[in-house]
C-alpha cells in the first residue's frame, strides 16, 4: 500500500507543480492556448495565488511525510487538492469541457484516497 500511495503522491505532486509553475509564470492567453482554459474568466492576482498554492501542495504532498517532519501536512495537503478540483470541475463543466472534467474528478479521489490512507497511518 506504502509504494501505491507514494505513486499516487508524485503523480499529484507533478501534475500540480507543473500545472502550479505555468500559472505562476505564464500569461492568461499562453495557459488558455494549452488547454489551461478555466483561467479564461480569472484575473491575474488570483490566477498567480492558484498557482503559487499548487506549487506549496506538490511540496506538502511529498516532503513532510518523506521526512517525517509535521507529517500531518502530507494529508492537508492532499485534501486542498481535493477542495481545488471541485470548481476547477464546475468551471471546466460550464464550458462544456468533459474531458477536463473527467480529470479533475480523477484528481481529485486520487487526492481523497491519499489524504484518508495517510490519516490513518498517522
Amino acid at each position: 500500500m506504502n509504494t501505491i500511495l507514494w505513486s499516487i503522491q508524485a503523480v499529484l505532486a507533478f501534475t500540480f507543480a507543473y500545472s502550479g509553475m505555468m500559472k505562476s509564470t505564464q500569461q492568461r492567453e499562453k495557459l488558455v492556448s494549452i488547454g489551461q482554459t478555466g483561467v479564461a474568466d480569472l484575473s491575474y492576482p488570483l490566477i498567480r495565488f492558484i498557482g503559487v498554492a499548487e506549487i506549496l501542495g506538490a511540496i506538502g504532498i511529498i516532503m513532510p511525510w518523506g521526512v517525517q517532519l509535521l507529517p500531518f501536512l502530507t494529508p492537508v495537503a492532499a485534501i486542498c487538492f481535493a477542495c481545488i478540483m471541485v470548481p476547477a470541475s464546475v468551471i471546466h463543466y460550464k464550458r462544456k469541457e468533459f474531458k477536463s472534467v473527467a480529470l479533475n474528478a480523477l484528481l481529485f479521489v486520487c487526492s481523497v484516497f491519499v489524504a484518508f490512507e495517510r490519516f490513518r497511518q498517522l
